[in-house]
């Protein structure tokens, strides 16, 4: 049984697209915005965002930190990234960013879909520290999505 829980944070920025498409597809700068991820790796073959690129991720909560892995299961250029949280095969969460044209620049949503079981989220809450992950998650989206507007500019 899922929690089915889905978090979104919307920004407009003013540069194009293509720039903040850069910014989030390189996922190893990822910890110079997340409060909670510090960067990572591609795994080879993969060198970059594509359909199927699996990257290693590292995280840290407070005291509490883990690796990750995620597979690229969206990639439209320079509309859509999104990855997916791999735990025993399974996919524990979407991470998604999407990033839409504007008169000014580009309105960039950021979202987190939930897939976890109630074990996986137990699990989850024993590797993190975090009970809740939608709130936790929804705060330091906030906190990523101001670091990228700032970066951006």
């Amino acid at each position: 049984m899922s929690t089915n829980t889905s978090v979104s944070v919307t920004r407009e920025i003013s540069v194009t697209p293509e720039k903040i498409w850069a910014m989030v597809s390189d996922l190893p700068r990822m910890g110079e915005w997340s409060p909670e991820n510090r960067g990572g790796e591609w795994v080879a073959p993969a060198t970059g965002a594509a359909v199927g690129a699996t990257f290693k991720g590292r995280n840290q909560n407070g005291k509490k930190s883990w690796a990750t892995k995620v597979n690229v299961n969206a990639c439209e250029v320079p509309k859509k990234l999104s990855f997916g949280l791999m735990v025993g095969g399974k996919n524990w969460c979407d991470w998604v960013y999407e990033i839409e044209p504007t008169a000014t620049g580009c309105k960039v949503t950021h979202s987190w879909i939930d897939h976890r079981s109630a074990l996986a989220n137990f699990l989850g809450k024993l590797v993190s520290g975090v009970a809740d992950r939608g709130a936790h998650n929804l705060k330091n989206m906030e906190v990523t999505m101001d670091n990228l507007v700032k970066a951006a500019s």
